[in-house]
């Protein structure tokens, strides 16, 4: 599913998910490894084994290993089961990104008049 026009927020490019079925394997093993690893967490935690240096270090490792393979849970998700979507985005000129406002875009005069400016710095709400 293409579409033609570049308008804000139309979809550029549509492509549906892979859904593997190795991929649902994958998972679901790893979510069983992240069960086991969050259970021995809690363990080290309730039986106290962060008061003791070696223990500190184990919860370390396995709060580590619990992070690393719920990243890999998230990466196979994102890779197999999410459609691969690009929605045109709105092109901003290269001056828009510098907070210039629009009457100001070829440059301000520095010396333009000396007066105006004047009343602009004594007075801040006065007008032309």
């Amino acid at each position: 599913m293409s579409s033609k026009g570049s308008n804000y927020g139309d979809i550029h490019r549509y492509e549906p998910a892979r859904e593997s079925t190795a991929a649902t394997i994958a998972i679901v093993l790893l979510t069983l490894i992240e069960v086991v690893l969050v259970a021995l967490f809690a363990w080290g935690l309730i039986s106290g084994l962060g008061t003791d240096p070696v223990g500190n270090m184990y919860l370390g490792f396995l709060l580590a290993a619990i992070f690393i393979d719920l990243s890999f849970i998230l990466l196979l998700y994102r890779k197999e089961f999410l459609p691969d979507v690009m929605i045109v985005k709105k092109r901003r000129r290269k001056w828009e990104d510098l907070y210039v406002r629009e009457d100001e875009v070829d440059g301000v005069d520095t010396f333009g008049d000396t007066v105006e400016q004047f009343k602009k710095a004594v007075y801040p709400y006065y007008k032309k």
